[in-house]
């Protein structure tokens, strides 16, 4: 873990807000997934959407990673990061026409979760090769908006569609190399998993699709991110799925390719937000730190309501005291914890909110005119800086720019 005085010192030498990632921690946590599944063929694929740097990115395509991308820019990320073609899978939602077309001419395998658009990619791409999303008919994870199973949400095929499935491909003569789902995010409960799991095998048929050569369950592995909470025991985890998945190849015929897409769980965990308090105020006994960030920044409390631990490193053994962690943001929302007990902050103390590593700066956006954040990536001891802070000018400029 990247300490106290290191963050300071970086949070002094760049300004806040400031994002730190411990590109050591992200390294681990990619490599102990293949300790913790031994199949194989296992391929683990980062979810780019959880965190774009680019200084992950070429790390984790130097160490052999696949990519799970979402949208023609995150493709051209991919590959100018290093990623080749091959290791790239597209899995965009609600595909319009003109991505299908610019995607398709970079050269990367699609996988596509409605009948709609499989028709309208075998149409004007016949005799390729496909990857297919179903939807596992499980309902997991760790809030409402990132539950991506069952019948209510907009993804993936349903399985009983699989005899409409075959008559498009037939029609168009594509080839299925590979089945996809992906129940939610943040997933405590492994027993759905595994039931998801065996949910999407039980259509992997080699007389309804013969040629595959891969599964991909997806993402959902938990990370804890408030104090106490138990770590999954993703060993146990790892050796329940690959049980599954032995006999599954067993009776398919074949020992296929399994994939995996965590990408929270490799780089939460990395991720610091450090941020200047500006203001304090007591409200009639309550106390409010009023800091140089906001929603924008890190908009998951906001969104989620979800839960952030917060670090006071200017002045960490002081008294305790309750506060409400505020924004700059002119919205009543804008908080990041809400009488969360903290040692004492005091004007210009810098607070580290942490488990800042996916879904964070990649969530973020520009709104009341306020530049992101700049990024410092750390790893075999060296700190640099991976993207610098946009100044107001510069920032306006772009927009005007993009204007005209």
């Amino acid at each position: 873990m990247i300490e106290h005085k290191q963050l300071i010192s970086l949070a002094e030498e760049y300004g806040t807000p400031l994002y730190v990632y411990d590109g050591d921690l992200i390294l681990q946590r990619y490599k102990e997934l293949y300790g913790f599944i031994k199949w194989p063929k296992l391929k683990i694929f980062y979810a780019m959407k959880a965190n774009y740097n680019p200084s992950i990115l070429r790390m984790l395509q130097e160490s052999g990673a696949f990519v799970d991308a979402v949208s023609p820019a995150e493709v051209l990320m991919a590959l100018k990061t290093g990623f080749p073609k091959e290791r790239i899978l597209y899995t965009a939602n609600n595909m319009a026409e003109e991505e299908m077309h610019e995607v398709h001419g970079l050269g990367v395998l699609f996988n596509i979760g409605s009948l709609s658009r499989l028709e309208k990619y075998g149409a004007a791409f016949p005799n390729t090769e496909v990857c297919l999303r179903f939807n596992p008919d499980v309902v997991a994870g760790e809030f409402e908006f990132v539950q991506t199973g069952g019948d209510l949400t907009k993804f993936g095929i349903l399985r009983q569609d699989v005899p409409k499935v075959k008559e498009i491909i037939a029609r168009h003569n594509l080839t299925v190399v590979g089945l996809h789902e992906h129940t939610g995010s943040g997933i405590a409960e492994t027993d759905k998993v595994y039931q998801s799991m065996q949910n999407l095998l039980e259509i992997a048929t080699p007389e309804d699709f013969p040629d595959l050569r891969f599964i991909d369950f997806g993402g959902g592995f938990k990370v804890p991110y408030k104090p106490g909470e138990k770590r999954i025991d993703y060993a146990s985890f790892g050796k329940r799925i690959t049980e599954i998945f032995s006999g599954f190849c067993k009776s398919y015929g074949s020992e296929l390719e399994m994939c995996f897409e965590p990408g929270k769980y490799i780089v939460a965990e990395s991720g610091y937000l450090v941020v200047r308090v500006n203001t304090l105020k007591d409200n009639k006994g309550r106390l409010i730190a009023g800091t140089k960030s906001g929603f924008p920044q890190l908009i998951r409390p906001v969104f989620y309501g979800a839960y952030h631990s917060i670090t006071n490193l200017s002045n960490p053994n002081g008294p305790v005291k309750k506060y409400d962690v505020a924004g700059n943001i002119c919205a009543t929302g804008d908080v990041f914890a809400v009488q969360r007990e903290l040692p004492e902050i005091r004007e210009g103390d810098f607070l580290d909110i942490e488990n800042a590593g996916a879904y964070c700066y990649s969530m973020g956006g520009v709104y009341n005119l306020r530049p992101m954040p700049a990024e410092v990536f750390v790893f075999n001891g060296e700190a640099k800086l991976s993207r610098r802070r946009l100044s107001s000018e510069e920032l306006i400029g772009q927009i005007m720019g993009e204007s005209q």
